[in-house]
């Protein structure tokens, strides 16, 4: 059969987007999906994880403890960000609570606060009352907790997050990503970690190789 010019181009072309085709495949297989196009981190001398999540979703709050276990067995090199998403107009309206409290320098008193008041006690923190009675009843001024949750700082973060949680394309919560290449979710919590430590390994090697 006469292999012409034509037909050679045409299967290098094939054989080219099958490679393509397999690699996020490839990727999915080993258990995370590649972030496209890579997004830019905030410091580069760092490994960036992010946590999508939600107050308002029963699965991070299941995954908050192993995750801050996780967290606080990290090296120096590594910095998890939390990213609060905006999927629903719950979702939507418990995205400020987070950085309000991250203002107020009360994130690591009260996350899992939050979690048990609305998955376990019930209170889902729906209203502008419910959110200030709880916050004077975990010891906040209700007043300033009030207006940093409305204040302009605190939309402008929660539009931030809302754009992050676009450009890595996260479908659902809990989901990690790393240095804005690799993106987990859907798996168990223990899977999930063990395949962020690969990555952030393999992206301290890529740093290291980089010197």
């Amino acid at each position: 059969m006469k292999f012409s010019r034509r037909n050679f181009v045409a299967a290098i072309f094939a054989l080219a987007t099958a490679f393509t085709a397999a690699a996020p495949s490839f990727a999915q297989n080993a258990g995370y999906t590649p972030i496209t196009p890579a997004q830019p981190t905030e410091d580069a001398s760092k490994i960036e994880v992010l946590e999508f999540f939600s107050y308002g979703c029963p699965h991070c709050g299941e995954f908050y403890p192993a995750l801050t276990a996780w967290v606080g067995k990290q090296s120096p090199d590594v910095v998890v960000h939390k990213v609060p998403v905006s999927f629903n107009g719950y979702f939507q309206m418990l995205a400020p609570l987070y950085y309000t409290l991250e203002v107020m320098g009360e994130v690591e008193r009260l996350d899992k606060v939050v979690f048990k008041t609305i998955h376990i006690d019930g209170n889902r923190l729906a209203d502008a009352r419910a959110r200030s009675e709880w916050a004077t009843k975990n010891g906040l001024d209700a007043k300033k907790f009030d207006e940093i949750y409305n204040s302009f700082a605190v939309s402008s973060k929660v539009r931030r997050a809302a754009q992050l949680t676009q450009a890595y394309k996260v479908q659902g919560v809990p989901a990690l990503a790393v240095e804005g290449k690799y993106l987990i979710g859907g798996k168990d919590f223990a899977e999930t970690l063990m395949i962020t430590d690969k990555l952030i390994a393999k992206s301290r090697s890529e740093k290291s190789g980089k010197k």
